[in-house]
């Protein structure tokens, strides 16, 4: 299934249809559907799709370039050879970083080829790679000898929550986010997932052949050489350990200095870091997250039970019983794309320029959105229960509110409640999951109940 990939497919056909060279680099985490776009776009065109290997790349390719150009297999073995041979052709090297891990000097040498073979050409040249360190710092960097001869650069990024109904059309909306919570906005693992989610979830712990078992495992490998350390980082995060001081306590890391760890982790984008929207980015008060539903949940059920799962034993309804603490985040986020997506439709009082969690102590709010122009200010406070009372949580949210400090004297203030389910709701100010999944842009949602 294709979905929602229409910008940067129209961006693809574009370069693919100009007069001139385009060397396009494609990156993001693995299963986010990179190749699929990049199939998309060059469907109707001759091209050769060449899937990196981690070795004799010369000759794979050679071999899958002869069924487009039979007479390639006569041009003499290197890459430039073959390239001055396909110009003004479509050639998508898909998994670049594999072509590096065999050659360090590749880059420097796809460089020479661009300067020198096909600067003038019509030749357009794709470039994809799941590992986002490897292509930010061999490709995309200043430092990368083909910085300046790329002409486009894009980075895949996950579905939305409003897009994955188009997977499940007849699942409710409350199995949507349990579904979300486990696939996240990943193609791959949408597309795997089946409903009912519990049954099919039950199904996987008992399946011996199953991707949730070692899905990580495979990617984390993909990224670090030695990933034991890594792994029991992410744990601590998918446990609530969100400071460098409780992951070192939680995984006994007493001597070793975690910092350079979770650097790597952030660079790679298993981890993001939030400081209270208030304060600056440098702020000593940030937190650590899993940034990715599917890695989360992985650490937080599947990792921690891999003995049991493998034996045959774990009962999914020990996940089934924690998952609605789990959901909470989840929830979250859902209610931040809800905030963001409303404020571009023009139909929030004003737009953010700034949207995250606020904290302080013991004191957090969930949601705070402010505008340093208008001096705007929203509050957000998210229930994944059911059967909320907005009035009291709003009056409450109210009380919280005094606490932040940020333009006390002059600022106009709003508030949200987002919950699965409310028996006092106040109109505008109160949304279900009925009101997140109608205000998608998705036709299909429109008459979702």
């Amino acid at each position: 299934m294709f979905v929602d990939r229409e910008e940067e497919l129209r961006h693809i056909r574009e370069k693919l249809e100009s007069d001139k060279f385009e060397l396009i680099a494609l990156y993001g985490r693995r299963r986010i559907g990179k190749t699929r776009l990049i199939l998309e776009a060059v469907k109707g065109k001759e091209h050769i799709y060449y899937l990196a290997v981690e070795g004799d790349n010369l000759k794979y390719f050679r071999n899958v370039a002869s069924r487009v150009v039979p007479d390639i297999k006569y041009v003499e073995k290197d890459w430039e050879s073959y390239f001055r041979f396909l110009k003004n052709r479509i050639v998508v090297i898909d998994e670049f970083p594999n072509l590096i891990r065999e050659n360090k000097n590749v880059v420097s040498l796809f460089q020479r080829i661009v300067d020198m073979e096909l600067q003038n050409t019509r030749t357009k040249i794709i470039l994809s790679g799941s590992s986002i360190s490897m292509m930010s710092e061999k490709v995309l960097s200043y430092r990368s000898p083909l910085y300046g001869r790329r002409t486009s650069s894009l980075k895949l990024q996950p579905l939305k929550f409003r897009d994955i109904i188009l997977f499940f059309p007849e699942a409710k909306p409350r199995e949507l986010v349990e579904i979300y919570g486990f696939a996240g906005g990943v193609p791959y693992y949408l597309e795997k997932v089946k409903t009912p989610f519990w049954k099919w979830l039950e199904r996987e712990f008992k399946n011996p052949g199953s991707f949730v078992k070692d899905e990580i495992d495979f990617i984390m490998k993909y990224e670090f050489e030695e990933a034991a350390t890594y792994k029991k980082i992410l744990e601590a995060i998918a446990m609530g350990k969100n400071t460098p001081k409780e992951m070192k306590e939680y995984i006994g890391m007493r001597h070793s200095d975690i910092t350079p760890y979770i650097r790597n982790l952030i660079y790679t984008e298993f981890v993001e870091r939030e400081v209270p929207v208030t304060e600056n980015i440098k702020s000593k008060r940030g937190r650590y997250f899993i940034k990715d539903n599917f890695t989360a949940f992985w650490f937080r059920y599947i990792f921690p039970n891999l003995s049991a799962i493998e034996e045959g034993i774990f009962d999914v309804n020990l996940v089934k019983k924690d998952y609605p603490r789990y959901l909470g985040r989840v929830f979250e986020h859902i209610a931040k794309e809800f905030i963001i997506e409303r404020s571009r439709m023009g139909k929030m009082p004003f737009r953010p320029m700034k949207i995250g969690r606020w904290w302080y102590k013991n004191e957090e709010i969930d949601i705070v959105a402010i505008n340093e122009n208008s001096g705007d200010i929203l509050f957000a406070e998210i229930k994944w229960r059911d059967n909320i009372n907005g009035e009291r949580i709003v009056e409450e949210l109210r009380e919280k509110a005094r606490m932040v400090r940020w333009k006390n004297e002059n600022r106009k203030e709003y508030f949200l409640v987002f919950a699965r389910s409310f028996k006092k709701k106040i109109s505008g100010i109160c949304f279900d999951l009925n009101d997140i999944l109608m205000y998608s842009k998705s036709p299909h949602l429109s008459n979702k109940t």
